[in-house]
């Protein structure tokens, strides 16, 4: 029984926790950024860049003709896809740069808490006593 009492600690511990909520969360990123990549952004880009589609986009360094990425794929061909490669970097710029803020908004509230004035510290108890015969002693004489 000590072994299943200690994974059920583990396991509900406030850190485990916030982490599966970070994990699903950040999935649940991933997808509203691929979705802002291939869906908002690209095409724009494409339609200035002469309507090239960047996601079919891809090279076969053995010389032969595909009609598209998936053709090359099914026929086995090595192809190199880097307009895939060109979304997915955006995709991760995208990303970091949202970790980055989130990051700098929390570090602005940390040094916010550090740079708020402490209370100041209570006299030792022995000064408080001593402080208080001081004052018994003013007020007798």
């Amino acid at each position: 029984m000590g072994i299943v009492n200690e994974f059920k600690e583990f396991a509900v511990k406030g850190n485990m926790v916030d982490m599966a909520v970070g994990i699903i969360i950040g999935g649940a990123f991933g997808t509203i950024v691929k979705s802002l990549v291939n869906d908002i952004i690209m095409p724009p880009i494409g339609y200035l860049a002469g309507g090239l589609d960047f996601a079919s986009m891809f090279f076969d360094p053995t010389g032969g003709e595909h009609a598209s990425l998936e053709a090359a794929r099914e026929a086995g061909a090595p192809a190199i896809a880097y307009g895939l490669f060109i979304n997915n970097l955006i995709s991760f710029v995208i990303v970091a740069w949202a970790v980055f803020m989130l990051v700098k908004g929390m570090n602005a509230m940390k040094r916010k808490e550090e740079e708020a004035p402490e209370a100041p510290a209570e006299p030792p108890r022995q000064e408080v006593l001593l402080e208080e015969i001081r004052d018994a002693l003013k007020t007798r004489g």
